[in-house]
């Protein structure tokens, strides 16, 4: 049996699956669930690309491509909420497709401070 993380980190931002929200720092950013959904998927494998269609099988649970925006939809809104936290710019399209996120799976303060002591 495998455990499902309560949390996944994305740099500053910590996804928590109990409250189905992120939040960086003590901020919740008020995702709704399909778009934590999308987030919480892409975390799963920071950095490694995810197509339209693999995000609407695992997310959306369906299986054909319907004749719809959706995803981009969501991606643009997810990316609205991060905006605020200067954060936006870690969810990424992909140039053959699809998006992934470009983050560190720690936050910056823990990088800033193994840096300082080195």
């Amino acid at each position: 049996d495998t455990l499902i993380p309560r949390f996944r980190e994305a740099g500053d931002l910590r996804l928590d699956l109990f409250h189905r929200d992120g939040r960086v720092e003590a901020r919740w950013l008020g995702l709704h669930p399909r778009e934590f959904e999308v987030l919480w998927r892409l975390a799963e494998q920071p950095g490694i690309p995810l197509t339209r269609k693999q995000l609407l099988a695992d997310v959306w649970r369906i299986t054909f491509e319907p004749e719809t925006n959706s995803v981009a939809v969501h991606v643009a809104r997810i990316r609205a909420k991060l905006q605020p936290f200067g954060l936006a710019s870690m969810l990424v399209t992909h140039a053959a497709g699809g998006y992934y996120l470009d983050a560190p799976s720690e936050p910056s303060v823990f990088k800033f401070s193994s840096k300082s002591q080195t």
